[in-house]
C-alpha cells in the first residue's frame, strides 16, 4: 500500500493526499473501515476514496481491504498496538485470549500419543524456518532434558537432507511451521511420508492442509495485538510436550536428567546454585 500510494503522489488532488495520509497512518488497521467509515474519517465523499483506490491500481476499495487482510494473515508486520490501553496490557490480554484458544484444540488432540511418540522413537529431529526455528531449538533442548538421540535442523550453513536420510517409521519427525513459511516445510513433510517417518506438525490456525498426511496436527494462534505475532502460546505448547515426554520416560527419563545435571556440575557450565 505504502509503496504504491508513494509511486502515485505526484498525481493525487489535495482531497486524495489527505485521504492518503490517513490510510498511512491506519496501514493494515485499513481493513476495519467501511467505505462510508473511511470518508468521514478523511472528510471527503465515498466517491473519492472508490476514486483513490482505484488511482492506486485497485479494482476496488473491497480489493485493497483484502490485500491489506491478506498481508497481516500471512504474518507481514503491519499495522500497531490497538489505542486506549498500555501496551503491557495488550500483550497480556491477547496472549491470554491464543493461550484459550490454544488450550481448546489441544483439548481434541490425543497429546498421549504424541508424547508418546516423542519419549519412545528411536530419534527425534525437530525442523523449523524463520520464526519456527527458535521454537524449534527450544523444543528440543527440552526434549534433550529427557531421552537422548533429539536433532534440531537446519543447523546454520547446512541443508537438511542429511538429517532426514537416516529417518524411518522407528524415529519421529517434528516440523515446526508457523506463518510465513517456506517452501522446506513442505517438501519436508512429503519426504518423511515417502520414508514412513511418523510426522508432528506444530502450525497455526491459518495454515492450509499439511502437504502430506501427518501423525499429528497440533494449531497454536500466534497472532499478536500488534504488527509482530507472538509465541507465548506456542512456547506454552513445547513445555507441554516436554514435560508429556518427561513424564513417559518414567525412571528413564529421570535418570536422564540427573546424569544431565551431573555433567553440568562437572563441566562447570552453570552458575553455581
Amino acid at each position: 500500500m505504502r509503496e504504491r500510494i508513494e509511486s502515485s503522489w505526484s498525481r493525487l488532488t489535495p482531497s486524495e493526499r489527505q485521504l492518503a495520509r490517513v490510510v498511512l497512518e491506519r496501514d493494515v488497521d485499513l481493513a476495519g473501515y467501511s467505505t462510508a467509515e473511511l470518508a468521514e474519517l478523511c472528510g471527503a465523499s465515498k466517491a473519492t476514496v472508490s476514486r483513490f483506490f482505484r488511482r492506486l491500481g485497485f479494482s476496488s476499495y473491497a480489493q485493497a481491504r483484502a490485500d491489506a487482510r491478506a498481508l497481516r494473515t500471512r504474518g507481514v508486520p503491519l499495522g500497531g498496538l490497538p489505542q486506549g490501553r498500555s501496551p503491557l496490557q495488550a500483550h497480556v490480554a491477547h496472549d491470554t485470549e491464543n493461550l484459550t484458544r490454544a488450550a481448546a484444540h489441544l483439548a481434541d488432540v490425543d497429546l498421549d500419543a504424541v508424547t508418546d511418540l516423542l519419549a519412545r522413537a528411536r530419534r527425534v529431529l525437530v525442523l523449523g524456518w524463520r520464526n519456527s526455528y527458535p521454537v524449534a531449538l527450544h523444543l528440543r533442548e527440552q526434549l534433550l532434558q529427557a531421552r537422548a538421540d533429539v536433532a534440531v535442523g537446519p543447523v546454520p550453513g547446512q541443508t537438511v537432507a542429511e538429517e532426514l536420510a537416516g529417518l524411518d517409521r522407528r524415529d519421529v519427525l517434528v516440523v515446526v511451521g508457523f506463518r510465513r513459511r517456506t517452501p522446506s516445510v513442505a517438501a519436508a513433510l512429503q519426504h518423511a511420508a515417502e520414508l514412513d517417518v511418523p510426522c508432528v506438525l506444530l502450525t497455526d490456525p491459518a495454515a492450509g492442509p499439511a502437504a502430506a498426511p501427518v501423525a499429528h496436527r497440533l494449531v497454536v494462534p500466534v497472532e499478536g495485538p500488534g504488527a509482530f505475532d507472538s509465541y507465548a502460546a506456542v512456547m506454552t505448547t513445547a513445555a507441554l510436550l516436554a514435560e508429556g515426554a518427561l513424564a513417559r520416560r518414567g525412571r528413564r527419563g529421570q535418570e536422564r536428567v540427573q546424569a544431565v545435571a551431573r555433567a553440568h556440575d562437572a563441566l562447570g557450565e552453570l552458575e553455581p546454585r
